[in-house]
């Protein structure tokens, strides 16, 4: 598959497709996440046993922007973590690729979309106080202190300890990472917990 065939909204989209296939293959219903009465989302396709919602993802149809997030610190972001987080509403999707395991960041509705903006601010604050290269996370590792991360110069992905440079180059593009990816559906066992 060429990376040019495919935009990077249709590869997140259908990423988020095959971890919704995979989940359901697993389980015989969609993905589940605990219900929170004050933070529904449009994700939300009914309960299932009582305190969990199931779900699925959903193409953003409102005119998402990080139009403040650039105006307030005076910074372009790149137009590659634009589009990833203005692709779907989601909850995180578990991933695998040949560096480990990771949880891919969506919002899961308009107020988590502005909660992402002010955490992506907090980073930004964080890079331009150490003077470091800017960079946005978009996935974090199951290894608390690393996440991954943009470079918000040329669009390559990096691994990148929190407060840290990034210390190891993944891929060219978001595109060509999101290619390597594969869904990781929890066991049988694991739902729910």
């Amino acid at each position: 598959m060429k990376i040019s065939n495919f935009s990077l909204n249709e590869l997140v989209w259908n990423f988020s497709q095959d971890y919704l296939q995979g989940y359901q293959q697993r389980f015989q219903h969609l993905p589940i996440t605990e219900q929170v009465d004050d933070w529904p989302s449009l994700c939300e396709q009914g309960v299932h046993q009582e305190k969990f919602s199931l779900w699925q993802p959903i193409k953003v149809a409102d005119a998402l922007t990080f139009d403040n997030v650039e105006l307030a610190l005076e910074v372009k972001l790149h137009h590659d973590i634009k589009a990833y987080f203005t692709t779907v509403y989601c909850d995180s999707l578990d991933a695998s690729c040949t560096e480990g395991d990771l949880s891919l960041l969506f919002a899961w509705n308009e107020k988590d979309f502005a909660r992402l903006q002010e955490n992506i601010i907090g980073h930004i604050l964080m890079k331009t106080k150490l003077k470091q290269k800017l960079t946005v996370f978009f996935a974090i590792t199951d290894d608390d202190d690393h996440i991954i991360s943009l470079d918000n110069d040329d669009g390559s992905i990096w691994v990148e300890k929190v407060g840290s440079e990034p210390h190891k180059k993944l891929a060219d593009t978001l595109a060509e990472f999101i290619l390597q990816l594969t869904p990781r559906i929890p066991p049988k066992e694991m739902e729910g917990n």
